[in-house]
């Protein structure tokens, strides 16, 4: 295995001179509590993603990672700002079955095999199964022969690639992934992200994932945006200058250690000292 060369992503360059696929705009979100209280997630809160761009959230716990996430995702509704995918409002491509989402919970159905797991979405659209596209994307994700296998004879790791595939059956604009590999082990982790990189490089789908690992930004994504503490706001920005595609060998290198250092430095920087 060879370690990729140090060079300035450029790939999504062209791409990116034109209007981003994601904008979230001066975005405020406040929450209530049970008891009355108001929680302010995000303040302000502004950032692009350009088309095939693949960028990283990381920020401490209770930053905003995950509200931004779920507003682009149109989980949640902005208390004030704008949030659009492809100059549209995300609910509008959330009812075309257009953004592709992946949680740390893989949610599948304990009672259906991989293949209808991966097949779900059809059902839910109101379209007919294009056996096809399953195959090929439980093959894509590294279970072929595994497509009549119910989520209890899997593996942690082999259910979250299950929860990929069935996010990306119905050829999503984009793919929004909330800590998919947080519960696993760091083995195991490492490996997802080993196929998450192979995947996202055959597929070239827009991505945002939030994380709070380090290492596991740097390896996969293009952009790395880091947040500050509650209410989250971006306190730095990272071109990642890793060519693709990305081997495994990469994480041991001197320059990737370097970034990881900075990069958890950043996170450990009181806000005060970032203003």
């Amino acid at each position: 295995m060879r370690i990729s060369t140090l060079a300035p992503h450029s790939s999504h360059s062209s791409d990116t001179a034109t209007a981003p696929l994601i904008r979230v705009s001066e975005v405020t979100k406040q929450f209530q509590l049970d008891d009355g209280r108001e929680i302010q997630a995000l303040r302000d809160m502004s950032l692009e993603l350009g088309q095939s761009e693949f960028v990283a959230l990381l920020g401490p716990s209770g930053c905003g990672k995950s509200t931004i996430l779920r507003l682009v995702a149109s989980l949640e509704s902005p208390t004030s700002g704008l949030v659009e995918v492809n100059g549209r409002p995300p609910a509008e491509l959330a009812r075309q079955h257009r953004l592709g989402v992946a949680f740390q919970d893989h949610a599948l159905l304990p009672w259906l095999d991989v293949a209808a797991n991966v097949a779900l979405p059809y059902k839910v659209a109101g379209l007919p199964v294009d056996g096809k596209r399953v195959s090929e994307l439980i093959r894509l994700v590294g279970l072929a022969g595994f497509e009549r296998a119910r989520p209890k004879q899997l593996s942690g790791g082999m259910r979250q690639r299950v929860a990929i595939a069935r996010a990306l059956i119905l050829a999503p604009d984009v793919l929004l992934l909330d800590e998919p590999f947080g519960a696993l082990d760091a083995v195991t982790r490492r490996q997802m992200n080993i196929e998450l990189q192979r995947i996202w490089s055959e597929q070239r789908i827009t991505t945002l994932l939030v994380t709070h690992a380090v290492d596991e930004a740097l390896f996969l994504a293009d952009r790395i945006i880091v947040l500050s503490g509650r209410p989250g706001r971006v306190i730095r920005t990272l071109e990642v200058p890793f060519a693709r595609p990305r081997h495994a060998d990469i994480m041991r290198s001197e320059a990737f250690h370097r970034l990881c250092d900075e990069l958890t430095d950043a996170l450990e920087t009181p806000v005060e000292d970032t203003l």
